[in-house]
């Protein structure tokens, strides 16, 4: 049976982010049950804040080309979200916009982001755990991009205090919530690998 492509990425780029963290160990995570991950950061992928206009006289930029040719590559995948102001951070949600552009000939609209499963988490220092920024995420991919995005997710309260100095995560329910999401992440993907 095929291993599942599994894409695995932060919606930070701050040096220290505790999403980057989770994102880290989920990595590992879906790694050790077999996938084959590829995790990557937004910030090898910049872009200009999405405009009609820009698009219409420039065209999409040749990053949200290469990130889109990346997932449509994959099986699934994981984003970890942080949360702003109750949230979505603005590269997240620009990153989405422009890679949600992309179509080529004879895919659906949105193409990135169908015919492969997705999971969010997220990691904050207060109690919610990024719970707020995950609500958001979840709207934006499903009712906005048409992905299909499983129930279970990674909430990440007190990340200052939730990750050992691997980057795994300590023991308790955020742990057991991460490795519930990445076996049904691995059990959804692998269906869309066969």
């Amino acid at each position: 049976m095929q291993a599942p492509k599994i894409l695995v990425f932060a919606g930070s780029i701050r040096s220290g982010s505790y999403n980057a963290r989770l994102a880290g160990h989920m990595a590992k995570q879906l790694a050790l049950a077999d996938a084959e991950v590829t995790q990557i950061s937004l910030a090898d992928y910049p872009m200009p804040i999405y405009d009609g206009d820009l698009e219409k006289e420039e065209g999409v930029p040749e990053n949200a080309k290469r990130l889109k040719k990346l997932m449509t590559k994959q099986h699934g995948v994981f984003i970890a979200s942080p949360e702003y102001n109750s949230s979505i951070t603005p590269l997240l949600k620009n990153t989405i916009d422009w890679i949600s552009r992309l179509s080529d000939e004879g895919e659906p609209p949105s193409a990135a982001f169908r015919n492969r499963v997705f999971a969010v988490g997220g990691a904050s220092p207060g109690r919610f755990g990024g719970m707020r920024s995950l609500i958001t995420l979840r709207t934006i991919l499903e009712i906005g991009v048409g992905a299909l995005v499983i129930p279970d997710m990674v909430s990440v309260s007190d990340a200052k205090n939730a990750f050992d100095e691997r980057g795994d995560l300590n023991e308790g329910p955020a742990k057991r919530a991460a490795a519930a999401v990445a076996a049904r992440l691995i059990e959804e993907a692998r269906l869309r690998a066969t």
